[in-house]
């Protein structure tokens, strides 16, 4: 499988487009250090180091490694989505088929040598916990995929569609997390066996509907 996309980030499946400005590079170093190695394990003189530019052109263009860790979680957050969004809108013709392929997907993901877990639950789990710039970061990326999750559920069926694609985001997050700690990709399909009898219990049978 492989990702299209103009993003030059790391954490997620598919080839990386070329590289060419200093801001490219240096996005793309620090996403595969800040995401394998941890945001406050590394400075910024590793970053612009692996990314073959200037400190001063890092400070430049982000203005502080505060601002370089929240365009690196923009960045990711915008290739995840468009890698993760995106196969599940090819996977299948119905809203229901499309939630049934969230975890052979996320199974690709996890097998994957760059997998290294979400960098939003990452980074949150690294800053302090009363710090609100983090956190409204990762709530807004949440948002957008619950939102979604929600548009099929709703689709599928669901008396209440925002209750399962609140469900099945507790399921993600819980089997990312998993496979980032046990380095077993197999919790994604233990996840999807809990996943389908969520789905059976909120969508109508197919036997039933109409």
């Amino acid at each position: 499988m492989m990702l299209e996309h103009s993003s030059a980030m790391l954490n997620v499946p598919g080839s990386l487009a070329p590289l060419a400005s200093p801001r490219e590079r240096l996005l793309r170093a620090a996403a595969e250090i800040f995401c394998r190695h941890g945001i406050n394990a590394v400075g910024v003189d590793r970053v612009v180091e692996a990314a073959g530019t200037a400190k001063t052109t890092l400070y430049k263009l982000f203005g502080s490694k505060d601002r370089l860790v929240e365009a690196v979680l923009a960045s990711e957050g915008s290739a995840w989505r468009a890698w993760f969004l995106g196969r599940i809108d090819a996977a299948a013709s119905t809203p229901r088929g499309r939630l049934e392929q969230i975890f052979p997907i996320l199974d690709e993901w996890f097998r994957g040598e760059q997998f290294y877990g979400c960098p939003f639950i990452n980074a949150v789990g690294e800053h302090d916990k009363q710090d609100e710039r983090i956190r409204n970061l990762a709530i807004a990326h949440k948002h957008i995929v619950l939102e979604r999750l929600r548009g099929l559920a709703a689709a599928a069926g669901a008396a209440d569609a925002m209750g399962l694609a609140a469900q099945i985001g507790l399921l993600i997050d819980g089997a990312i997390v998993a496979a980032l700690i046990s380095r077993d990709p197999a919790v994604a399909a233990t996840a999807d066996r809990t996943l389908r009898l969520l789905l059976d219990i909120h969508l109508p049978r197919a036997d039933l509907a109409g």
